[in-house]
């Protein structure tokens, strides 16, 4: 395969998921960025700094798009418990049900495309894309 095949079919797969993901997110009023927070959040509390690092946020923008989700209440902040003066983000009990759902629906959408691989074709698929999404920069 050339590496232009290779980047087409990562794009066009991209472009699949994030398809999914848009219109399950607005089925909630949900955005691309709010469902990756609700990812990210899923089984992790990291701080306001380290969220806005992984989403390639500023602080101010982070800081938003987190009021918005508390008024909904699906995150918290709260302090670290190991330093104080450290704010973390957090998903709340209605947070997490929603992420819980989300992911879910988004497993069952996916699941006519990766059902179409033998169980050996899939775990090695899971093991190109994380050599592929966690390769030296």
């Amino acid at each position: 395969m050339t590496s232009d095949a290779l980047v087409d079919a990562l794009v066009r797969s991209t472009f699949q998921v994030v398809g999914v993901l848009t219109r399950i997110g607005a089925e909630r009023d949900l955005s691309l960025t709010q469902l990756r927070v609700l990812g990210i959040l899923r089984d992790r509390r990291p701080r306001m700094t380290e969220l806005a690092a992984f989403l390639g946020l500023d602080k101010s923008t982070l800081s938003g798009l987190i009021d918005r989700a508390e008024r909904r209440g699906l995150v918290a902040r709260g302090k670290n418990p190991q330093d104080r003066r450290v704010v973390d983000v957090f998903l709340t009990p209605a947070g997490l049900e929603l992420a819980e759902q989300v992911y879910g629906e988004v497993r069952r959408a996916l699941t006519p495309a990766t059902a179409r691989l033998d169980p050996q074709d899939g775990d090695q698929l899971v093991q190109l894309l994380h050599t592929v999404l966690h390769s030296p920069d």
